[in-house]
């Protein structure tokens, strides 16, 4: 690189907060601001771009502008959002919030189960009746589940769910035995093969070409009554429309913290169905995620301004860094 400061564009919208240590970037690059709408007259010139609206795509339609970009991060795990082919045809480097919302998610993950087996839900509603209603519980050790997706957040959650006693399993591209997390991962290909016998199916793999649709009609089908669907990866990875026919039926119930469409849309029968819980895409949202996402790119962007290439780098291809997933 040149000694010059390198320009950064920075993609936000309206009612998004800026980066926390937006003052230090400052110090290190030259920083314009963009939102969707300005960011084909913004970027021209750019070196890198940080996506903090990180479900914008404005990337696609300034892209014939960007003729010196370099380098684009992205502030969350998923990366679907911004890429596209002629993105992943290019020599531009992708990064991504790599690690940081493994451990909250998996958490996250872990209250579901617990909520389901431990029948909380119900419990609240009936004291918002104002009914003492004493019931049996399920004992959350030995239950069975299935990890869909095994790159930080899916072993992340392996991990924790096994400290507490459930029995884990993974879904990944590559079938085996030995796995340090899960034991044994089986091809998601086929995964409605493996699902008769899993208590928790949780969804935590990126949106890619491979897994949209993954968890379809067939595969909910495939799963036993009274299994518990949790799902924060991208809502795009179910059918939701089946899911949503399962859970009316009284089969299946859910924990979905992503949807298709988000917000969830007024009258969708998610709002209301007895066992349908939905949260507004915060799994991972635990207190300080903004700054720990600005330290993280700062940290990146010190090592670009000295030559030295941020990474990992996403597999553009693939639309994950590799290894992860």
């Amino acid at each position: 690189m040149s000694e010059r400061s390198p320009i950064l564009v920075l993609l936000t919208a309206d009612g998004v907060e800026p980066p926390p240590d937006l003052d230090a970037i400052r110090e290190i690059a030259d920083v314009r601001t963009a939102t969707a709408d300005t960011l084909p007259d913004t970027i021209p010139g750019a070196d890198a771009l940080l996506v903090w609206d990180i479900f914008s795509s404005a990337l696609a339609d300034a892209w014939s502008a960007a003729d010196s970009l370099r380098w684009v991060h992205v502030a969350a795990a998923g990366v679907d959002a911004v890429l596209f082919d002629d993105l992943r045809r290019s020599d531009v480097l992708v990064t991504n919030a790599r690690g940081v919302f493994d451990g909250p998610i998996a958490e996250y993950v872990l209250a579901c189960v617990l909520a389901h087996d431990k029948l909380l839900h119900e419990t609240e509603e009936f004291r918002r009746r104002g009914q003492w209603a004493h019931r049996e519980t399920l004992r959350v050790a030995g239950r069975r589940v299935l990890v869909v997706g095994t790159g930080g957040i899916g072993r992340a959650t392996a991990r924790l769910l096994r400290a507490v006693g459930l029995e884990v399993r993974g879904a990944g591209r590559t079938a085996r035995e030995d796995d340090p997390d899960f034991g044994t991962v089986i091809d998601s290909a086929h995964l409605a093969a493996h699902l008769a016998d899993v208590d928790h199916l949780v969804m935590a793999a990126p949106l890619t070409d491979a897994t949209r649709g993954l968890l379809d009609a067939a595969a909910l089908a495939a799963l036993p009554d009274s299994a518990h669907v949790i799902n924060v990866g991208r809502g795009a990875l179910i059918d939701q429309a089946a899911l949503t026919a399962e859970i009316t039926e009284g089969r299946l119930s859910a924990h979905l913290d992503v949807l298709v469409s988000e917000p969830l849309p007024d009258g969708d029968p998610l709002w209301t169905l007895p066992g349908a819980h939905v949260s507004p895409h915060m799994s991972g949202d635990v207190v300080g995620w903004r700054r720990t996402l600005s330290r993280q790119f700062l940290d990146n962007l010190r090592s670009y301004a000295q030559g030295v290439e941020p990474g990992p780098a996403v597999d553009k291809r693939r639309g994950y860094v590799p290894g992860t997933a």
